[in-house]
């Protein structure tokens, strides 16, 4: 298991809390509560091997497509 711990700022409130990552499962897409204001925060996690490095995106989930 490769486990990297990284600092995220909630999209919601702005509360700085770190996660844990997994990138031993591949690229990801998961949902955690943030420990302030319990709103869900979306994580996208995309392992990019010519790099290596893993790449996290952060949203609130809340945005609108039209």
């Amino acid at each position: 298991m490769q486990l990297k711990s990284q600092t995220i700022c909630c999209p919601h409130c702005g509360h700085h809390q770190k996660v844990e990552l997994d990138a031993s499962g591949g690229d990801q897409e998961f949902y955690n509560d943030c420990r302030v204001c319990c709103n869900p925060i979306h994580m996208r996690m995309h392992i990019n091997d010519q790099r290596h490095m893993i790449e996290l995106y952060v949203d609130g989930d809340d945005e609108q497509l039209y």
